[in-house]
């Protein structure tokens, strides 16, 4: 699958510490760390929990997507904006997020890391 030019994205440094982050990766990536405050919505549930997507940018959010490297999050980019939704995919996903030494949490206060 080609995204060519259009597809929005922005590296790690360019994601406001304030962002709608929403992670797209499964369960297990997500608790082994994700960022603080993000928005999780697995890839595989992310047609039927659409309506969190279109909740929280409501207020003209912009939506940075986030997986583990940033081809899931690709996908679902184009996919929110074919549906009119501000989204922009982060590049490098949390491997990127990680190596820029971003700050990252677990739920269960475990060191965080990228699966």
């Amino acid at each position: 699958m080609s995204f060519g030019a259009a597809l929005p994205s922005v590296d790690v440094a360019g994601v406001p510490a304030d962002a709608l982050v929403l992670d797209v990766r499964e369960a297990e990536e997500w608790d082994a760390g994700h960022v603080e405050g993000a928005l999780h919505i697995p890839m595989s549930d992310f047609v039927a929990r659409f309506g969190e997507v279109t909740e929280a940018v409501a207020e003209g959010r912009r939506a940075y997507v986030m997986c583990r490297v940033g081809g899931r999050s690709a996908q679902v980019t184009q996919y929110l904006v074919q549906q009119g939704i501000d989204a922009v995919n982060i590049e490098g996903g949390m491997l990127a997020w990680e190596g820029a030494g971003r700050p990252m949490v677990t739920d269960n206060g475990s060191p965080a890391f990228v699966l």
